[in-house]
């Protein structure tokens, strides 16, 4: 991020009625104009989280995140120039039941239309370029898809100062930060699902977030680093498990395991292997990287893949 740039998030808002696609607009009562939800990031917030939150307070509609479909720039009056990251977001009708939106002072109303009325309707020209680009993935036949979270487990006390088993080294302050600084984000995409290596520092890792899930953590010793060096790790079982499950889920493992967790994230799926793979598998401690896949044909391959770094 620029320090002058001012950032935001938001969803291109979709569902289906009667096997028909339907988008969501947004009328804005300031503005008198017709946009997609979205709104500017939080002090502490990452992109994925603002999407979020800003599709809630917008809409009253409570969403996962789905793929990445695009990003606009464009300048505002004051000249500074203004960065908007989208994601589709699917609308359920459990969270449409439950929406409390009520016209207020930012929002006048809310519509659900077809895309070939959005793109006639928004005001704005960046708007469309999105929507756009969302239906093209629709037109590729992907609309519904589910999250594989591959997550390095955060910050860890070095094994040079640590004089017990590998497996039982702790988080440090850092690492602890960062265990709480990837919850929000994480939570952005709907995940639920929480396998971990059996290690100490991947459990505490993915341990606030699990409070916040009100779920338990399936440790397996196939993900740790331990099996990994003496050729006993399994990630294909887990992989395989996850990728037929088709729900939102976080494997959370080590740096020298990350690769063989995204190789056969690809093989599951069908997907060509490249440089790629590389990239999504070299985090940080405390980074994750979201792999998208078909909810419809995970056999499809890889859809899309981004990276979060925790703010911390």
């Amino acid at each position: 991020m620029t320090d002058t740039a001012v950032y935001a998030a938001g969803g291109v808002v979709w569902r289906l009625v009667e096997g028909k696609l339907m988008v969501l607009v947004i009328h804005r009562t300031a503005y008198a104009d017709v946009t997609l939800p979205k709104g500017k990031v939080d002090p502490g917030e990452t992109l994925a989280e603002t999407a979020a939150r800003e599709i809630f307070e917008e809409t009253g509609i409570a969403v996962a995140l789905g793929i990445p479909v695009g990003v606009s720039r464009y300048r505002m009056p004051n000249k500074r120039q203004k960065i908007v990251h989208y994601w589709a977001a699917e609308a359920t009708d459990d969270a449409i039941r439950a929406s409390a939106f009520v016209p207020n002072k930012e929002i006048a109303a809310l519509e659900w239309v077809t895309p070939k009325k959005a793109l006639s309707h928004l005001s704005y020209p960046v708007d469309v370029e999105i929507l756009e680009q969302f239906l093209t993935f629709v037109g590729d036949g992907i609309l519904s898809t589910f999250p594989i979270v591959v997550l390095r487990h955060a910050k860890a006390t070095p094994r040079e100062a640590w004089d017990g088993a590998d497996a039982a080294r702790p988080l440090t302050a850092r690492g602890t930060k960062q265990a709480q600084a990837i919850v929000g984000p994480l939570r952005a995409f709907g995940v639920r699902k929480l396998i971990s290596s059996d290690a100490v520092r991947c459990v505490t890792t993915v341990t606030p977030l699990a409070a916040a899930l009100g779920r338990t953590i399936d440790r397996t010793p196939l993900l740790s680093q331990d099996a990994w060096e003496e050729g006993a790790s399994d990630a294909r079982a887990v992989v395989g498990k996850r990728v037929r499950s088709r729900k939102p889920a976080v494997l959370c493992s080590h740096g020298p395991v990350l690769p063989e967790i995204l190789a056969e994230l690809a093989l599951a799926t069908g997907t060509l292997r490249g440089s790629y793979l590389g990239s999504a598998s070299a985090l940080d401690p405390g980074s994750f990287s979201v792999v998208h896949l078909s909810a419809t044909n995970p056999g499809s391959g890889i859809v899309s893949i981004e990276t979060h770094v925790p703010k911390v």
